[in-house]
């Protein structure tokens, strides 16, 4: 089932908008192949596929996937849906973890990425995040309430003295 390419913005006026486009042909393919191939989740075994768009810090739509489906198979583990912010000395990692106890959580750090693995036997998350700067290992403090993980790390070469320039 092709759809037909409508491309209402130019680039011009939202760039980068037609990665959208691209995803949605990937998700029709994908759930294509996995009806051909018999690829049908098991009993107790959800299947989740989505994606998530938002504004990044240059003005440019960032599109991110989350699931456990891919290449039109189930995976064991979901990515879960995760948000990063990159504040001034600090990084903030948001992550979407409902019905998870602190218990089955193992979060490992490293100065680039942050991986979030959740073992519960009824349910499994992991997901390697990419961090937009580094961080100091040791400064992680996280916390989990009604589903919600919170990661603060912090930078390791903040940048100071900022200046604002003025324009002519």
């Amino acid at each position: 089932m092709k759809r037909s390419r409508r491309q209402p913005f130019d680039d011009d006026f939202f760039p980068g908008f037609g990665d959208i486009d691209e995803i949605f042909e990937k998700m029709l393919a994908d759930m294509e192949r996995m009806q051909k191939t018999g690829g049908t989740p098991q009993p107790g075994k959800p299947m989740v596929y989505g994606f998530s768009m938002r504004v990044g810090q240059d003005g440019k739509p960032q599109v991110s996937q989350f699931g456990n489906v891919e290449r039109g198979k189930v995976k064991d583990e979901r990515e879960p849906l995760v948000d990063v912010l990159n504040g001034e000395k600090e990084i903030t990692v948001i992550v979407e973890l409902p019905g998870v106890a602190k218990e089955h959580l193992k979060l490992i750090t490293t100065e680039n990425a942050l991986d979030v693995e959740v073992t519960d036997p009824q349910q499994r998350f992991a997901k390697r995040i990419s961090l937009p700067a580094r961080v100091l290992k040791e400064s992680a403090k996280a916390k989990l309430k009604n589903g919600i993980l919170e990661v603060i790390l912090k930078k390791k070469n903040p940048e100071k003295g900022a200046k604002t320039i003025s324009v002519e």
